[in-house]
Protein backbone atom coordinates (compact mmCIF):
# COMPACT_ATOMS: atom_id res chain seq x y z
CA UNK A 1 0.00 0.00 0.00
CA UNK A 2 3.04 2.41 0.89
CA UNK A 3 4.47 2.11 -2.49
CA UNK A 4 1.30 2.82 -4.39
CA UNK A 5 0.93 5.63 -3.28
CA UNK A 6 4.47 6.46 -3.44
CA UNK A 7 4.67 5.28 -6.50
CA UNK A 8 0.72 7.11 -7.53
CA UNK A 9 2.29 10.71 -7.73
CA UNK A 10 5.45 10.05 -9.72
CA UNK A 11 2.77 8.31 -12.33
CA UNK A 12 0.39 11.88 -12.12
CA UNK A 13 4.22 14.15 -12.79
CA UNK A 14 5.05 11.54 -15.29
CA UNK A 15 2.04 11.92 -16.52
CA UNK A 16 2.03 15.61 -16.37
CA UNK A 17 5.60 15.41 -18.24
CA UNK A 18 4.77 13.71 -20.99
CA UNK A 19 1.63 16.03 -21.64
CA UNK A 20 4.06 18.54 -23.23
CA UNK A 21 5.55 21.79 -22.34
CA UNK A 22 3.69 23.53 -19.12
CA UNK A 23 1.98 26.94 -19.79
CA UNK A 24 3.47 29.06 -17.80
CA UNK A 25 2.32 32.84 -16.83
CA UNK A 26 6.03 34.89 -16.85
CA UNK A 27 4.45 38.13 -16.91
CA UNK A 28 4.79 38.47 -13.39
CA UNK A 29 8.85 37.80 -13.67
CA UNK A 30 8.89 39.81 -16.87
CA UNK A 31 7.24 42.33 -15.49
CA UNK A 32 9.11 42.66 -12.18
CA UNK A 33 12.53 42.56 -14.47
CA UNK A 34 11.46 45.43 -16.91
CA UNK A 35 10.55 47.61 -13.44
CA UNK A 36 14.21 47.10 -12.66
CA UNK A 37 15.78 47.76 -15.90
CA UNK A 38 16.42 51.21 -16.50
CA UNK A 39 17.78 50.95 -20.54
CA UNK A 40 14.65 51.67 -22.51
CA UNK A 41 11.30 51.89 -21.49
CA UNK A 42 9.38 50.10 -19.27
CA UNK A 43 7.38 48.85 -21.63
CA UNK A 44 9.78 47.87 -23.75
CA UNK A 45 11.87 45.84 -21.56
CA UNK A 46 8.14 44.11 -20.13
CA UNK A 47 7.64 43.58 -24.41
CA UNK A 48 11.51 42.13 -25.25
CA UNK A 49 11.00 39.75 -21.95
CA UNK A 50 7.77 38.39 -23.47
CA UNK A 51 9.30 37.60 -26.86
CA UNK A 52 12.20 36.32 -25.46
CA UNK A 53 10.02 33.70 -22.95
CA UNK A 54 7.97 33.08 -25.81
CA UNK A 55 10.88 32.12 -27.98
CA UNK A 56 12.33 29.77 -25.35
CA UNK A 57 9.09 27.59 -24.99
CA UNK A 58 8.79 27.61 -29.15
CA UNK A 59 12.47 26.14 -28.66
CA UNK A 60 11.81 23.83 -25.95
CA UNK A 61 8.09 22.82 -27.77
CA UNK A 62 10.62 21.22 -30.03
CA UNK A 63 13.21 19.72 -28.16
CA UNK A 64 10.79 18.53 -25.16
CA UNK A 65 11.03 15.19 -26.29
CA UNK A 66 14.94 15.16 -26.30
CA UNK A 67 14.86 15.53 -22.37
CA UNK A 68 14.03 11.83 -20.56
CA UNK A 69 10.22 12.17 -18.62
CA UNK A 70 11.48 11.56 -15.36
CA UNK A 71 13.46 14.82 -15.64
CA UNK A 72 10.60 16.61 -16.76
CA UNK A 73 8.52 15.62 -14.19
CA UNK A 74 11.00 16.69 -11.60
CA UNK A 75 11.63 20.25 -13.29
CA UNK A 76 8.03 20.84 -13.39
CA UNK A 77 7.54 19.93 -9.65
CA UNK A 78 10.43 21.72 -8.72
CA UNK A 79 8.98 25.17 -10.23
CA UNK A 80 5.54 24.94 -8.75
CA UNK A 81 4.93 27.82 -6.07
CA UNK A 82 6.72 30.66 -7.84
CA UNK A 83 6.39 32.23 -11.21
CA UNK A 84 8.69 30.26 -13.13
CA UNK A 85 9.77 31.60 -16.70
CA UNK A 86 10.63 29.06 -20.23
CA UNK A 87 14.10 30.36 -19.59
CA UNK A 88 14.32 29.02 -15.95
CA UNK A 89 12.30 25.51 -16.84
CA UNK A 90 15.04 25.33 -19.84
CA UNK A 91 17.75 26.25 -18.31
CA UNK A 92 17.46 23.62 -15.63
CA UNK A 93 16.40 20.96 -17.56
CA UNK A 94 19.89 21.32 -20.10
CA UNK A 95 21.71 21.44 -16.60
CA UNK A 96 20.78 18.26 -15.66
CA UNK A 97 21.12 16.56 -18.99
CA UNK A 98 24.39 17.85 -19.42
CA UNK A 99 25.69 16.98 -15.91
CA UNK A 100 24.83 13.40 -16.90
CA UNK A 101 26.58 13.98 -20.09
CA UNK A 102 29.45 14.24 -18.36
CA UNK A 103 29.33 11.74 -15.73
CA UNK A 104 28.83 9.38 -18.05
CA UNK A 105 32.02 10.19 -20.12
CA UNK A 106 34.50 7.90 -19.44
CA UNK A 107 37.95 10.17 -18.15
CA UNK A 108 40.84 9.69 -19.96
CA UNK A 109 43.66 7.64 -19.39
CA UNK A 110 47.11 9.45 -19.21
CA UNK A 111 48.77 9.24 -22.40
CA UNK A 112 51.57 6.13 -22.67
CA UNK A 113 55.20 6.95 -23.08
CA UNK A 114 57.17 4.72 -25.68
CA UNK A 115 57.87 2.06 -22.87
CA UNK A 116 54.07 1.75 -21.92
CA UNK A 117 54.14 4.00 -19.04
CA UNK A 118 52.07 6.44 -18.03
CA UNK A 119 53.11 9.95 -18.30
CA UNK A 120 52.25 12.58 -15.87
CA UNK A 121 51.79 16.32 -16.70
CA UNK A 122 53.27 17.96 -13.92
CA UNK A 123 51.39 21.32 -15.10
CA UNK A 124 47.83 19.12 -14.37
CA UNK A 125 48.55 18.99 -10.68
CA UNK A 126 48.29 22.76 -10.68
CA UNK A 127 44.85 22.63 -12.41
Amino acid sequence: MRVTLLALPLALMLGAASDGVPHLNVTPSCKGAAEAGYIARTEDRLKSCLDSEQRTRDDLVKNWSTFPAADRAYRISSIRGFEPTYTELVTCLEMKRDVRNTATKPKAAAPLTTDGTATIDPAAKMR
